[in-house]
């Protein structure tokens, strides 16, 4: 059963320096109030890991405004100028990974796979330093799993029990990552009685949420 938490009592859980995975597409799909709670707290040193930078207000954009990041790991930063400026300035570590790949390695990392194997990145930068392994005459890159301290997930709806729905493309990296985060967080759009989220569309089971947030009336 997961604990209720406000936004505040959540963002203590996050030490400076933490990992962190946080879904969203663009911003779709994003726990904004999480989100801007962290950055208005002033957290320090963390490692975001999240499918794209979006833009300087939407998705991880406030956080990286806020320089509450050390590091960025995603596959897209081009509509975040704050994201391009600090890479310059040596203040923000950006390592991008083809959008596949991450998928993939966060997915590794949930259900407890030693890796990936991937064609994608021979022979280009995203290959350098790492491990070429041979499968049936063809080469592969073996990349490594991609877990967090933290994930923070948005959802359409929670019931009683913490399991969790997503509406259309919000769904995005949400059920990916909460299976990858040893802390899962989630915050809900609304929060239902027990059966009013039909079995076949719980897409995050219960037994996979920490806390879930309330909601403000």
């Amino acid at each position: 059963m997961y604990q209720a938490l406000t936004v505040d009592e959540a963002v203590e859980l996050i030490p400076d320096g933490a990992s962190v995975m946080l879904s969203g597409f663009m911003g779709v799909g994003t726990p904004d109030r999480m989100v801007r709670a962290l950055a208005d707290a002033g957290k320090k040193d963390l490692t975001v890991i999240v499918n794209d930078a979006a833009r300087p207000d939407r998705g991880v954009g406030p956080l990286v405004a806020a320089r509450c990041l050390r590091k960025f790991i995603g596959s897209h930063i081009g509509l975040n100028p704050d994201v391009q400026e600090q890479m310059r300035e040596g203040t923000l570590e950006v390592e991008l990974v083809p959008q596949g790949t991450l998928v993939e390695r966060i997915r590794a990392a949930g259900v407890g796979l030693g890796g990936v194997l991937t064609p994608t990145g021979l022979g280009t930068k995203v290959a350098e330093g790492k491990q070429v392994i041979e499968v049936e005459g063809k080469p592969y890159l073996l990349e490594p799993p991609l877990g967090a301290d933290f994930a923070l997930i948005a959802a359409r709806s929670c019931d009683y029990v913490g399991n969790l729905t997503y509406m259309l493309t919000a769904t995005n990296f949400n059920p990916i990552m909460a299976l990858a985060g040893r802390v899962v967080i989630a915050e809900p759009e609304e929060i239902v009685p027990v059966g009013m989220i039909p079995p076949d569309a719980v897409k995050t089971p219960g037994a996979l949420v920490n806390h879930v947030i309330r909601r403000v009336a």
